[in-house]
């Protein structure tokens, strides 16, 4: 920090301090800078703070930046921002920085934030130009977001390329989209290493996919190791699967403790099956609920905890659950709550593997959704969304009229399909139609489930 114009002033060394007061004393701002920062090295807070006052009295950028900081450490938020704004007015993209910082985070003064931002962006400043462009995101001025953006990106900024990709994504440029998170995964940025293998999966370049999700794995991505688990598993190598399953499933992802507990039975492990399934049955997760009662009772014989996760799980609305549940409770003579449970099981749910790219494309669209906090999205939901589309028009040959043939097929309203196929739509080709929402989500997730239910596909 120096005033325009100066030569920076040199760090003050010990045994100066006679110098440095004669000349402070005798008016010198350069010398009362030195001298406050030789005091706060040593502690003396008062006495920096006084000689900064001095040295910003004749002019001292440096020491009014300083003293905004001592201010908003030790002092009072009025005085921090007078001194930033002193320091700022120079055109000091540190001090404007602060300065707007403050007046965002403390204040609440959007306006005047933006204002020292765009100063300090405008100065150079690549930390400002990405809390600007997070702010001209929030007030929908995407354009401005993005070109701040690529000027934190330029300056290095790897989360701001990283947003630059998900914009580019959710707008359908494909080629600014791998622009970005390449050139942030290269910066070591793991969710975009991540998000760049799951583009590439779902755009069919499973080898291309994988290079990626390893890189982002190296760097603890629990996404990327249930991704190469995944891989692994479907190359039959259950070892190799086990292993990136443990690692997802340690940083408390319920599913990927559920794929863990599926493995390692594969293995013959059931102690460990065991370990995961109940991990992620506590977690809540319904289907581990269900296995590890399957588990507790066919491989260790206990009834009691078998029937203990079975009403878990049918509590959540499992339907196999509930069937298993009803049958033990005949069994042992209760047939009351059996009835209750046999009767009418909540009804089953989507359990179908889709296509890894559809898992991908949804992957993409909830990470998409869920920036700068919005409403995330359930990729469960978008898979089953896509999962159900792909399923019901797998025999149709000709797809010219796939509505009319739908229609035809399942008598669900026609305007129920078209809606269903356009949300769908928007998922695999970003930028189409804006993003759909929690609510018209569950619109269509009814008509996808009433479409399997009328063609038998449940």
């Amino acid at each position: 920090m120096a005033w325009q114009g100066e030569v920076a002033v040199p760090a003050p060394r010990v045994g100066d301090e006679p110098e440095l007061l004669a000349a402070a004393q005798a008016g010198d701002a350069r010398a009362a800078h030195r001298l406050g920062k030789l005091y706060a090295q040593h502690g003396d807070r008062v006495a920096a703070r006084r000689w900064w006052e001095r040295a910003a009295a004749g002019g001292n950028v440096d020491s009014a930046y300083n003293l905004g900081i001592w201010h908003e450490k030790h002092g009072s938020l009025e005085q921090a921002v007078t001194w930033y704004e002193i320091a700022a007015a120079t055109g000091d993209a540190e001090a404007a920085t602060n300065l707007a910082t403050l007046l965002l985070e403390q204040r609440g003064d959007a306006e005047r934030a933006r204002s020292w931002f765009e100063s300090a962006a405008r100065a150079g400043s690549g930390m400002a130009a990405r809390r600007l462009a997070l702010m001209c995101e929030d007030a929908g001025e995407l354009p401005a977001a993005r070109e701040w953006h690529r000027q934190a990106a330029d300056d290095g900024d790897l989360a701001s390329a990283h947003d630059l990709g998900f914009l580019a994504y959710s707008a359908g440029e494909g080629t600014e989209t791998v622009r970005w998170w390449e050139f942030a995964a290269r910066g070591g940025h793991a969710d975009s290493a991540y998000c760049m293998g799951l583009y590439l999966h779902a755009s069919r370049d499973p080898e291309g996919a994988e290079a990626y999700y390893r890189l982002a794995a190296k760097s603890e991505h629990p996404g990327a190791a249930s991704r190469l688990g995944g891989i692994a598993l479907s190359r039959g190598d259950l070892r190799t699967a086990r292993a990136w399953f443990e690692r997802a499933a340690a940083a408390g992802r319920l599913e990927d403790q559920r794929m863990a507990g599926f493995v390692c039975m594969e293995l013959g492990d059931n102690t460990a099956a065991g370990h995961w399934f109940g991990r992620a049955a506590a977690g809540g997760d319904a289907e581990s609920a269900y296995d590890y009662g399957l588990l507790l009772i066919a491989e260790f014989g206990d009834l009691a905890a078998g029937q203990h996760w079975f009403r878990q799980a049918a509590r959540a609305g499992h339907h196999g659950a509930a069937v298993e549940l009803g049958g033990l409770l005949s069994v042992a003579g209760e047939h009351g709550e059996a009835r209750e449970w046999l009767a009418d099981p909540p009804p089953p749910g989507w359990d179908r593997p889709a296509e890894p790219e559809l898992v991908a494309r949804a992957e993409l669209a909830v990470a998409a959704t869920g920036r700068r906090g919005g409403t995330p999205l359930s990729v469960a939901d978008l898979t089953e969304v896509l999962g159900t589309w792909d399923l019901v028009t797998r025999p149709l040959h000709d797809h010219s009229d796939v509505i009319g043939w739908l229609v035809e097929r399942s008598g669900v309203h026609a305007s129920a399909i078209e809606h269903l196929a356009s949300v769908r739509g928007t998922l695999l080709r970003p930028g189409s139609a804006p993003w759909p929402g929690d609510g018209e989500i569950q619109h269509v997730l009814a008509t996808a489930r009433d479409l399997r239910r009328r063609l038998g596909l449940q």
